[in-house]
């Protein structure tokens, strides 16, 4: 019955979280700490493929038309923002399994509310530009960073679009749609790792189903909420958060 509200915790938590810049997996890393939860990273990995299947069913319009129109600016714009995240993973991918263990949650959470209180900060200096192939770069790095637990990844995405100038609606959309490739991969990349290692994973199938379809079904509400307010929120309200959940971690990790 603990295994299973663990789970059922931790689906909700992604679902909402995912989509406030938080760290959904930094969130998940620490609970999983409270309740003695192993193999937190194939489980991150799959409560964030569950709020993938929850953006595809707000953006299906948007997806399909990028899956018609391939060579179309929206597609490319995903392109050029999934190159950066790729290169950068590959390169630190033994530091973000380690990363797993929850060591770094406490700084990573702090570097996180930094982030947010300086791109808000400076935000405001910028003026609105249309949405182009820079700001997808730099969201595309700044979402290569945010593979580490506690460096919230729509928190890193929509800082660094929102320093580019580009347009709060424009950024949250688009930060959205740029995690389907990156989810997609990694899922297929632990997949083959645990085929490879042959490693048997420690878990109970129908309560971590009904965690994921928890973290499916909360993420899609979670998502509209978040594009309702996403051109009135103020990131520094979310960096007081982090500040607040780094000092707690200190003591749980």
């Amino acid at each position: 019955m603990q295994y299973f509200l663990a789970l059922f915790l931790l689906g909700l938590v992604q679902g909402l979280t995912e989509f406030l810049p938080v760290s959904s997996s930094g969130h998940l890393v620490l609970l999983s700490k409270v309740f003695g939860i192993e193999e937190s990273l194939f489980i991150s990995i799959l409560l964030h493929v569950a709020t993938l299947f929850s953006i595809v069913v707000v953006f299906y319009k948007d997806i399909w038309n990028i899956i018609r129109h391939p060579f179309s600016k929206d597609s490319l714009l995903l392109v050029v923002a999934t190159i950066p995240t790729c290169i950068i993973v590959l390169i630190f991918m033994p530091l973000v399994k380690q990363s797993f263990m929850g060591s770094f949650l406490p700084m990573s959470f702090a570097i996180t509310a930094l982030l947010l209180y300086v791109c808000e900060s400076l935000s405001k200096r910028k003026q609105i530009k249309q949405f182009s192939y820079k700001t997808a770069i730099l969201m595309g790095i700044a979402q290569g960073f945010a593979v580490f637990p506690g460096i919230s990844r729509s928190g890193a995405t929509i800082g660094s679009g929102l320093l580019s100038g580009a347009e709060k609606g424009n950024i949250a959309k688009f930060s959205f749609l740029m995690s389907i490739p990156i989810i997609i991969l990694s899922l297929l990349m632990e997949i083959y790792e645990i085929i490879v290692s042959d490693v048997m994973l420690n878990f109970q199938f129908f309560p971590l189903l009904f965690s994921f379809m928890t973290s499916f079904i909360v993420g899609i509400f979670a998502i509209k909420l978040m594009l309702k307010i996403t051109t009135k929120a103020k990131l520094h309200w979310f960096s007081l958060y982090l500040v607040f959940i780094s000092i707690i971690s200190l003591f749980i990790v």
